[in-house]
């Protein structure tokens, strides 16, 4: 049968003819081992290494014994570097159909990460690059850095398992794949199936700063952001502390002009209101006010003098009607009035006899006088 793998070791044994090799397969956690001769595998050109994408010719082998199946390989056929463009673009096409590379699900930055997590190659440059640039920008930013394999069988792998622990820690709010650059073969690792769909299923933003401007790795595609390079990955994860000093110093500007427009504004109409006749001298409203006030007393004096003569000719005329029907100003022409000692009035000599007592009221005074007879007697 013919097998496409990776290469994920070879072992070779002093004295001993027989080389052990374990091949993968670079999309899924699956290996197999493989036996063959020391010259078969000397002869290839190019040379055999661990990491090398290869086509092998091997026939399967039982062994009872030990109940385990290896294959025995008469044949290595390298994958070419058109082969491997090949298979990454039509790796490319299944993932775009799938809507990993869609900007829609792309997630922005944090403006300013609590830490940022890297994951890259062990004292690479590529370290460096994104530390350096980034503290230089934010100094008191804070990363957390797993160091993994960036090329190799293994470096997937790797690259995912620190993928998904920064991805779990609570405080990591953004996360950097940095690496350096190099050929598409030593690339490989960054366009691992699995390793796009890991960083497709993050929950924190993935940036992606593998190899130069001219290296598009498929991990760019699917990351959340794609930097050139990993010292501008640096740039982009913090923002720069001098430029958002001169930004707030610009707003604060902008702030105080405003507050001072503001207050001139509000003050130019309070001078305007100050300046009005009613709060400049108020005085002038109170003169007139008591010149109406005057003016209503003096009318309410005039008409209450005015009614109080009326009344009082009008009640003259009565004092002089009533005078004129009064019982007394008829006593005060000489006449009298007769009542006996019940304070009836005698109208008619026969209401009273002979020796009684009766009361003459006069216009001034009264007398009591004893009835002696009518006037035959």
């Amino acid at each position: 049968m013919w097998i496409d793998g990776q290469v994920a070791q070879i072992t070779r044994r002093p004295g001993v003819n027989t080389v052990f090799l374990t091949l993968r397969d670079p999309a899924a956690e699956i290996s197999l081992q493989l036996i063959t001769r020391r010259e078969i595998v000397d002869g290839c050109e190019p040379p055999l290494r661990e990491g090398s994408r290869v086509v092998v010719h091997a026939k399967p082998d039982f062994y009872p014994a030990r109940g385990s199946l290896v294959l025995r390989a008469v044949e290595f056929r390298p994958v070419g570097l058109g082969e491997l463009l090949a298979r990454l673009e039509r790796l490319k096409k299944l993932l775009a159909a799938e809507g990993l590379f869609d900007p829609a699900r792309k997630r922005p930055l944090p403006f300013l990460p609590n830490r940022v997590g890297l994951v890259t190659g062990r004292a690479s440059a590529a370290e460096r690059d994104v530390v350096t640039n980034a503290r230089a920008r934010w100094p008191a930013v804070q990363f957390r850095i797993l160091n993994v394999a960036v090329q190799g069988p293994g470096a997937a792998s790797q690259i995912i398992e620190a993928l998904t622990e920064l991805d779990n820690d609570p405080m990591v709010d953004v996360i950097v794949l940095a690496r350096g650059g190099g050929s598409v073969e030593d690339l490989l690792p960054f366009s691992d199936e699995a390793l796009c769909r890991a960083v497709a299923a993050c929950r924190t933003p993935v940036v992606s700063a593998v190899g130069h401007e001219t290296d598009t790795p498929l991990v760019d595609l699917v990351a959340d952001v794609r930097c050139s390079t990993p010292t501008d990955a640096g740039k982009r994860v913090v923002p720069d502390l001098v430029e958002e000093i001169r930004l707030i110093d610009i707003a604060r500007r902008r702030l105080e002009r405003a507050i001072t427009h503001l207050i001139d504004t509000e003050q130019h109409r309070l001078d305007s209101l100050r300046s009005r006749p009613v709060l400049a001298r108020p005085q002038t409203l109170l003169a007139e006010r008591l010149a109406d006030l005057d003016g209503l007393r003096s009318r309410l004096h005039r008409c209450f003098g005015h009614r109080v003569e009326v009344a009082t000719g009008e009640l003259e005329q009565l004092r002089a009607r009533l005078r004129g029907l009064s019982p007394l100003a008829t006593l005060q022409r000489g006449y009298a009035v007769l009542q006996r000692a019940d304070g009836t009035v005698v109208r008619r000599a026969s209401e009273v006899t002979p020796g009684e007592t009766v009361r003459v009221r006069l216009g001034e005074g009264e007398l009591k006088v004893v009835v002696r007879g009518d006037a035959d007697d």
